[in-house]
């Protein structure tokens, strides 16, 4: 098991994730609180790019809570057919946007409460919400935060619960709100599940893990 990164160790990791990406945001296209919990919603065991394809056309038919219950389950299905799981994900959408209007005037809760009493909601979708929507440091440990943080040191735990806690214990409150979509950027496109890829990993000089991964070798050419 890699061993626990010192709480300097996390700050200089992180730091080096901000140099490069100084501003970071999520992948997913949303225009507002409600938009963003559904593409959310849709993201779960499904790519955020093949959820960006869908959305556009979803959200210009039912771009409000009432008019995603208006359509129903039947017509939201048609427009997110090309998503993994998408008949649940297309009740669920139907179904928290009738609560959406029912219980809160149409309005997204900025509570975890309410949000994860919402069909198709979990800890993880309404972390994402609250941070990306509401700005609060909580962080949504998915499969890239619960690997990076086992793998690196940052944060080991035997479940996300436990990667969660411990992120949030051990990171710096100045960087905290960030350091979920940096962790999340950073298992997608470096610290891959397979091969992680720590030659070109700015943040590798602070990470536990050892020995690191080196480059592919390189083609052999033919001879002539």
């Amino acid at each position: 098991m890699t061993p626990a990164m010192t709480r300097a160790q996390v700050r200089g990791f992180l730091e080096a994730l901000k140099k490069v990406n100084p501003h970071p945001r999520s992948e997913l296209v949303y225009q507002d609180p409600f938009t963003l919990l559904v593409a959310v919603v849709l993201s779960a065991q499904a790519t955020d790019s093949s959820v960006n394809r869908a959305t556009p056309a979803l959200f210009a038919a039912a771009p409000t809570p009432a008019a995603m219950a208006a359509l129903g389950e039947a017509g939201i299905g048609p427009y997110i057919r090309s998503i993994g799981l998408w008949q649940g994900k297309a009740r669920h959408i139907a179904e928290l946007s009738r609560l959406l209007v029912e219980r809160h005037a149409g309005v997204v809760p900025q509570d975890r409460a309410a949000l994860e009493a919402l069909p198709g909601v979990g800890r993880k979708t309404a972390n994402v919400v609250l941070n990306v929507a509401f700005g609060e440091p909580t962080m949504a440990v998915d499969t890239h935060i619960f690997r990076l943080g086992n793998r690196t040191g940052i944060a080991p735990g035997a479940t996300p619960r436990a990667v969660e806690d411990a992120l949030v214990a051990r990171i710096p409150p100045d960087l905290l709100r960030d350091a979920h979509h940096w962790l999340i950027l950073h298992g997608r496109y470096v610290c891959k599940a397979r091969r992680p890829e720590c030659w070109r990993c700015v943040a590798a000089p602070w990470c536990r893990l050892t020995p690191k991964a080196t480059p592919p070798a390189a083609p052999r050419r033919a001879r002539s």
